[in-house]
């Protein structure tokens, strides 16, 4: 095979793990850096790799928060905080992907977003909430990033 074909099928198969692929058959993410790409690329606009660093420094802020879980697994999965199925569905969509992974890498490394503060939410930016507690710290990748008082 030439090269090119030997290295496009070798990033592909380095790819599978986090793709998804056996979630028709009940699985379920729980290596912590696939946690965490799940979690970028099924809440940011995957167009957004600004958007994909913020809501994994969420994903860490919360980690180190009292009121949250104590595993990026447990932060991730927890009901009604993230995307449905955020640890099960496919992910299809490959150079989203290979960008949410390359982000969490840098995440699990220890780089933040430094705009994102100490952010432990967001919702879609568009939304409105009538509620004083929300000190809004950034917007990217279609979601709006807020600490609470």
């Amino acid at each position: 095979m030439p090269r090119k074909i030997i290295s496009i099928v070798a990033a592909a198969l380095a790819l599978l793990p986090l793709a998804g692929c056996f979630s028709l058959f009940g699985y379920t993410a729980t290596n912590p850096r696939e946690c965490l790409v799940r979690a970028m690329y099924f809440e940011s606009n995957r167009s957004s790799t600004e958007g994909m660093f913020a809501v994994g420094t969420v994903v860490m802020n919360r980690l180190q928060s009292p009121s949250f879980p104590k595993t990026i697994c447990g932060v991730v999965g927890q009901k009604n905080q993230f995307a449905d199925g955020v640890l099960n569905r496919p992910m299809t969509e490959q150079r989203s992907l290979a960008s949410a992974a390359a982000i969490a890498d840098q995440i699990l490394a220890g780089a933040r977003h430094p705009a994102v503060r100490g952010a432990t939410f967001f919702h879609t930016s568009g939304m409105r909430f009538p509620y004083n507690n929300m000190h809004y710290v950034l917007v990217a990748g279609g979601l709006a990033f807020y600490e609470k008082y």
